[in-house]
């Protein structure tokens, strides 16, 4: 039998990781906390009807993206299993989610946050402090790609399918 056959599905954890974190932007930091929406920076404040109407379709439409990649995540899991002897991990998809959920964040936060200056992570907080945030994001971010980077190594050194 060839590696190939059981190799685990990276692409899919890393795809779903990718749609769960943009779920979890939207989801807690645009809706639960209201602490931003998509470009509340960049001159449409929430603070009129008209402003707050833009900033909810465009957070729809970042939903709509981050749906995709959990499709496609689904759509890549879904085509992996109908191998024979495909290997299942815990380890490699817990890994490839966290590097995905991190990869997501990483690049939504330096260029949402940093290049464009869309929005901020805590916009409730004074203007100073908007950097505290939106660093302690990033480093959030770094985190959980490194960690799962980390878990990701130690399940494919487990793996009779994968490569190490």
């Amino acid at each position: 039998m060839m590696k190939e056959e059981r190799r685990f599905p990276t692409e899919a954890g890393i795809l779903f990781g990718l749609g769960l974190g943009g779920f979890f932007d939207g989801i807690v930091l645009h809706q639960i906390l209201q602490w931003h929406h998509m470009v509340t920076s960049a001159g449409y404040p929430a603070n009129s009807v008209a402003n707050l109407n833009l900033n909810t379709r465009l957070d729809g439409l970042f939903h709509a993206a981050t749906y995709v990649f959990v499709v496609a995540g689904l759509s890549v899991l879904w085509r992996a299993a109908h191998r024979r002897h495909l290997w299942w991990s815990g380890k490699l998809l817990a890994g490839t989610m966290l590097m995905g959920f991190g990869i997501f964040n990483l690049i939504e936060g330096l260029v949402d946050h940093q290049l464009l200056g869309l929005h901020h992570v805590n916009e409730t907080v004074p203007r100073e402090q908007w950097i505290y945030w939106d660093i302690g994001f990033l480093i959030w971010d770094f985190i959980m790609l490194a960690s799962g980077w980390l878990l990701f190594r130690s399940g494919r050194r487990r793996s009779p399918g994968e490569a190490v």
